[in-house]
């Protein structure tokens, strides 16, 4: 019993100190010697997870520049955790009734391959909780050009009809100084197949693409944005103006557009976009 007492005591006391010394546990129950060069790194981890606290080990890597298996390694070494996703969210159902308009509900980018800025939009929206006492949600919608993965418009309201649709779709031909997409992707919400968008998309000769019901993924661009940014965005509980929400919401996109790296393109959407326009223009 003696023995097992001093064991525990070891064993708590190595926890407390890998406490103190901001490492894995794991590392002080193994012979290893820290390399100097992980101790710097970890240093550096530390410095990117300050700007960037919902970074994983791959975007850490790119921004510096180091083999995303020694990113990993050198995180898990000092325990150095990404921030993760809160609770504060749970699944709202949207509207799905069908419309008077008479329309073909197809997905017209499903099986293509998409290969320029303009050439697929895709929208959605989704809900902010609030504690304001005159609303429950802020909704939120989004357009965000499918190759270059910007946001190019957005909009916050306190209802999700369409004119929240309507008034993200002109921001982002705005963004685009009044360039429009040849496909506009969209699930299949009353808003975006209420008879006063599916003509502003024709007026515009933009063509109307849909996901099948029930198919998030078929939509995975924007899934995989509101995922990230509910993350990044923090509580927006704590802002019970609209103005102010408004505010950190259009902090955030520029955030996400011009400084966060985007792991499929290697940098930021906003410097893949620019980069695709100089590339393309010094050839003509």
């Amino acid at each position: 019993m003696i023995l097992e007492a001093n064991i525990l005591s070891k064993l708590q006391n190595k926890a407390q100190l890998a406490r103190e010394l901001g490492i894995s546990r794991g590392v002080l129950y193994r012979d290893h010697k820290m390399p100097k060069k992980d101790l710097e790194i970890a240093n550096k981890i530390r410095q990117v997870q300050e700007l960037h606290p919902s970074y994983g080990y791959r975007r850490i890597a790119l921004t510096l520049k180091i083999n995303h298996k020694r990113a990993l390694r050198v995180m898990q070494l000092f325990d150095l955790k990404s921030k993760r996703k809160t609770k504060i969210y749970k699944k709202v159902e949207k509207n799905l009734n069908e419309d008077l308009n008479k329309i073909e509900y197809k997905n017209l980018i499903i099986n293509k391959k998409i290969t320029k800025p303009n050439q697929v939009w895709s929208a959605d929206f989704t809900y902010l909780p609030s504690d304001n006492k005159n609303h429950k949600f802020i909704f939120l919608a989004t357009v965000i050009d499918c190759y270059t993965r910007e946001i190019l418009g957005f909009e916050l309201s306190v209802k999700h009809d369409t004119n929240l649709v309507v008034n993200a779709l002109f921001d982002a031909i705005k963004a685009r100084r009044n360039k429009v997409p040849e496909i506009f992707h969209t699930d299949q919400g009353s808003e975006y197949k209420s008879k006063e968008f599916v003509n502003i998309l024709q007026s515009l000769k933009i063509r109307s693409s849909f996901s099948n019901k029930a198919s998030p993924w078929e939509n995975g661009r924007q899934e995989s944005f509101y995922q990230k940014f509910k993350l990044e965005l923090g509580d927006p509980r704590n802002y019970n103006d609209l103005g102010d929400l408004f505010a950190v919401v259009s902090k955030q996109v520029f955030y996400y557009n011009n400084e966060r790296i985007h792991t499929a393109l290697k940098t930021s959407p906003s410097l893949f976009y620019l980069k695709y326009v100089h590339l393309h223009n010094s050839k003509n």
